[in-house]
């Protein structure tokens, strides 16, 4: 659906505000497309200000779930304020357990537009600098790697964690199909962006393992080596003129922090988990296995130091008592549990083309994954590929209906204004628009009435339309307001609440499966039809050529095959259960699946609707005369115009890329 579904900017327009209340969804797919750049509105990023400070205050004064608590089932376990913002880094690293594939840079993007605006909106209590770091990567055109699976439609909870750790310069930020992390060049080592983004949670990016890719960050003149089996997990910080050399087998786990000078040789096993440690009075403990992040926990009393290359990702928590001596290297990513009320990125300075780091405070953590932002921005992507196709399927409809003569009275004006639905009488004013009938057209069809891919049209295809309709409003609800839990309400207060349960979200997605499915029926139904001699007098399968010829018999089979898919994205997915964290939580919207339902669908939809075309087109050409309408015009232009047998492969994608065209008719 990528070449048929982008939205074009308007002249001289290349900048969408964000302010928290009034984001429209054509907005949010120019964001995700990176044609429009965000700015925020200055009035709204002073709201999150005084949300912040308010936010501070409550916490100060009592209860706050995820902030003076712990999550899910620990939601009663108290922490202690000294150890909010340790506690908030360690939710964040606890939760980016997503898995799956990597999901495309357009489907992030339109998450990281819809958290930001959400937290515009004032009800999040989170640090300003979050929206601050989000805009600037959506202006900057990088984004975090973020797994297909793990949000279930109530909170994307591993996606924001994942993106949370990234905004805080403990994971690599990804762009252009590569992974970047925090060195003085900016860029891993080569290897498959997703092997390094996904393996890793730290800013010095990391991976081993048959496929994926080591990242190594290192100041100019060190020498570093991996090598790594399948499986292994490999992260190597390296300063100024170190050695490090790590030969991993598989499955092995390994974490270095090398300084100045250094030279580090950590051989490990199948299995293993290779780690640098110390115990209790130790000077050095650093421990942690891939994707960690982690690492220095010291025994209490022991006295800690670390030394990390630029651009390396180092988190360091000592015991009681313990001492902590960080020296950093240029724009390394340092977490200090110990400074009060702050763990995060103290970046000496930042490479050009990456956002800089984050310092995460207390309460903002949760703060930032308390939403369904990725399930939102996925169906937002996915309404518009659905809208496109609906507005093309007009088009292709009114074809086909002037393809075997068929009657315009079921499109008539009076018919749908006895039945008041809007989206059938819309759907019967397009086909009689394109077409250049009257509102009352006169009955000169071949027959008394025709069959249901043309008679009832109007009725089905405007279902899907209203149900289009239906998941634009809920959408554009959703991504201008505050769904936090807890959430700051405008009178100073604080609730705790299930504002984050996606019901109305999944229930819209999977309405419009539903209807996609049946109007995609029709489509299909239609197509048989243009196959058929007794309805468009035409040859068999519209076939030219000697006796037996196909035609456009194989059309049907791929449409068919298309439809299939359709219809297995049909079945709702919020008819799905789940019980989790000791059942606190027995229930899930699986508005994140039905939203990767809808896109699958729509690219299923898209091809059947262009084999429909490809035969509407054929009938039209082999017909006495052809029609002058526009749509004919411009398909016709395009599409080939043999009739010999041939494969038809071409043609169907070239009618597939012809839809946003026919759309905008």
């Amino acid at each position: 659906m990528d070449p048929t579904t982008r939205v074009p900017p308007e002249a001289g327009d290349t900048r969408v505000v964000l302010d928290g209340t009034a984001l429209s969804l054509p907005d949010l797919i120019r964001l995700a497309d990176a044609m429009a750049e965000p700015a925020v509105d200055p009035s709204a990023l002073d709201r999150l200000h005084r949300a912040r400070e308010q936010a501070d205050r409550l916490a100060a004064g009592g209860r706050w779930y995820g902030r003076g608590t712990g999550v899910g089932a620990h939601r009663s376990v108290p922490v202690d304020p000294a150890d909010e913002t340790a506690h908030g880094l360690r939710i964040l690293r606890s939760h980016a357990g997503g898995a799956g594939p990597l999901l495309p840079p357009r489907q992030i993007r339109a998450m990281l537009t819809v958290r930001a605006n959400q937290l515009l909106s004032g009800g999040s209590g989170i640090h300003p600098a979050f929206v601050t770091a989000l805009t600037e990567a959506l202006r900057l055109r990088v984004h975090p790697a973020v797994n297909e699976y793990g949000g279930i439609g109530t909170g994307d909870l591993t996606a924001l964690a994942q993106t949370g750790l990234t905004l805080l310069g403990e994971r690599p930020w990804v762009t252009g199909g590569e992974a970047w992390g925090r060195g003085e060049a900016g860029r891993t080592q080569p290897g498959p962006a997703e092997a390094r983004a996904a393996a890793s949670s730290s800013a010095a990016a990391v991976s081993g393992g048959s496929g994926s890719g080591v990242a190594v960050p290192g100041e100019p003149g060190s020498g570093l080596a991996s090598s790594a089996g399948p499986g292994s997990g490999v992260a190597l910080c390296g300063g100024s003129g170190s050695e490090v050399a790590v030969p991993g087998g598989p499955g092995s786990g390994v974490a270095l922090c090398g300084g100045s000078g250094s030279e580090v040789a950590v051989p490990g096993g199948p299995g293993s988990g290779v780690a640098l440690c110390g115990g209790s009075g130790s000077g050095v403990a650093v421990s942690g296995g891939s994707g960690s992040g982690v690492a220095v926990p010291g025994e209490p009393g022991s006295g800690l130091a670390s030394s990390a290359g630029p651009g390396s990702g180092v988190a360091l928590s000592g015991g009681s008592g313990s001492g902590v001596a960080l020296p950093a290297g240029p724009g390394s990513a340092v977490a200090r549990p110990g400074e009060p009320g702050s763990v995060g990125v103290r970046p000496v300075e930042s490479p050009p083309g990456l956002p800089a780091p984050v310092t995460l405070r207390s309460g903002d953590a949760l703060a930032l994954m308390s939403s369904n932002a990725l399930a939102l921005g996925q169906a937002g992507l996915a309404w518009h590929d659905v809208d496109v196709l609906l507005r093309a399927a007009h088009a292709v409809a009114a074809l086909s209906l002037a393809a075997v003569s068929g009657s315009p009275e079921a499109y008539a004006a009076p018919v749908h204004a006895l039945r008041p639905y809007p989206g059938p009488a819309r759907a019967a004013a397009e086909v009689r628009r394109l077409l250049g009938m009257p509102d009352r057209p006169v009955t000169a069809g071949r027959r008394i009435q025709d069959p249901f891919g043309f008679r009832a049209f109007p009725q089905v295809h405007g279902a899907a339309l209203e149900a289009c309709e239906a998941l634009r409003r809920i959408v554009e609800v959703e991504i201008n307001c505050s769904t936090e839990n807890p959430v700051l309400t405008p009178d100073g207060h604080l609730y705790h609440h299930g504002g984050f349960f996606a019901a109305p979200l999944g229930l819209a997605l999977d309405g419009l499966n539903l209807a996609l499915l049946q109007t995609a029926q029709l489509s299909v139904a239609r197509l048989n039809a243009l196959g058929r001699p007794d309805l468009t007098g035409l040859p068999a399968f519209l076939a030219s050529g000697p006796a037996g010829s196909s035609g456009t018999m194989i059309l049907e089979y791929t449409a068919n095959s298309a439809l299939a898919e359709v219809r297995s994205c049909a079945a709702p997915a919020s008819a799905g259960h789940a019980v989790l964290s000791h059942g606190l939580e027995e229930t899930a919207s699986f508005a994140g699946q039905a939203a990767r339902q809808t896109s699958r669908a729509a690219d299923a939809y898209a091809t059947l609707l262009a084999c429909e075309l490809v035969a509407a087109v054929r009938a039209l050409r082999l017909q006495p005369v052809t029609p002058t309408v526009p749509a004919f015009a411009v398909a016709a232009a395009a599409l080939p115009p043999g009739t010999e047998d041939r494969p038809l492969t071409g043609d169907i994608t070239t009618a597939t890329e012809l839809l946003l065209q026919l759309a905008e008719l």
